[in-house]
């Protein structure tokens, strides 16, 4: 489970690209502001919504892997190693 280039399908893959565009134009968006001397704490504020934006991603991927991966190695009889994984990835998440 843990090597990284392992071919998966992403079920939700076009709402993930779509946040993730979401995401781009407003880190766009914080770049303009900053060239454009704009007060700091406009600035924090869209800081916050991307960060807040980037965990929603991060949790629906976390999801998916959860209900795809995990209950495929479970079946498969490989569960603790998926877990180990999952719980891995959460530690580092939690940071």
């Amino acid at each position: 489970m843990t090597e990284t280039n392992k071919k998966t399908v992403q079920p939700n893959k076009q709402q993930l690209l779509n946040r993730l565009k979401r995401i781009e134009g407003q880190v766009r968006g914080i770049h303009q502001m900053i060239e454009n001397d704009r007060y700091c704490v406009d600035i924090l504020h869209q800081i916050s919504a991307i960060q807040s934006a980037m965990n929603k991603v991060s949790l629906a991927l976390l999801e998916d892997h959860t209900h795809h991966c995990v209950v495929k190695a479970v079946q498969e009889q490989k569960g603790e190693e998926a877990i180990q994984e999952l719980m891995s990835v959460m530690k580092t998440m939690t940071k």
